[in-house]
């Protein structure tokens, strides 16, 4: 028997490109509440927690009731923006999805964005039954790069780290990984050149790299 093999997929930028949909939602939201956010503080703070973005926004106004509330209006309406208008996988992904369930490997996103909206992304992107475990920001209490998101993913897929491949776009999921003992795959730009493998684009993966990077955790 072959002993379990796991990939953990991070969900914005690896899966597909959200970033739209949540500069949008938190333009509207913190706007509504009187509040103004440019679009490089956005992009400054894409990937992190609410409740490390907010409080960088508007400083010592962050009270923790107003921070769930800002978070919890920007995210409803982020998942209001996702089921109206939809999106797709970004290139390469599916099919790798797809493939690596079809081979045998467990999977999981793991993502630091709220549970809610990983289900729901992974029913829209049309993955959910591919994957076997969906870790969103309620499971875990550190963000990356702290490694506990995947460690955690991991663990619910019964896969020990060192049979874990990370696939990721920013360079906190990239050292989360590194800490965690897995290796990873980066996509996108030079956010990701401290992966182990880095690619452009899913689809310009090797058809063995997923293997040739398991094999190469027992080295």
């Amino acid at each position: 028997m072959i002993d379990p093999r796991a990939v953990l997929w991070d969900l914005d930028g690896t899966l597909a490109d959200s970033r739209e949909f949540h500069w949008r939602s938190w333009r509207d939201t913190m706007e509504a509440a009187g509040f103004s956010v440019t679009e490089a503080q956005f992009a400054a703070s894409f990937g992190q927690r609410n409740d490390a973005i907010i409080p960088a926004w508007i400083g010592d106004r962050a009270t923790p009731e107003l921070v769930r509330e800002l978070g919890d209006a920007k995210e409803a309406l982020y998942r209001t923006l996702i089921t109206a208008e939809g999106i797709v996988p970004l290139p390469g992904a599916a099919d790798w999805v797809r493939r690596l369930h079809d081979d045998g490997w467990r999977q999981a996103i793991a993502s630091s964005a709220p549970k809610l909206n990983v289900e729901l992304m992974a029913r829209v992107l049309g993955l959910s039954e591919l994957m076997d475990a969906l870790i969103g920001a309620e499971d875990v209490r550190n963000g990356k790069p702290d490694p506990e998101v995947f460690l955690t993913a991991a663990a619910a897929l019964g896969v020990p780290p060192e049979r874990c491949v990370v696939v990721e776009d920013a360079a906190a999921g990239i050292e989360g990984a590194r800490r965690a003992g897995m290796r990873s795959i980066g996509v996108g730009g030079d956010a990701t050149s401290a992966a182990t493998v880095s690619v452009q684009v899913l689809d310009r993966l090797s058809a063995d790299a997923f293997d040739r990077l398991v094999a190469a955790l027992r080295t």
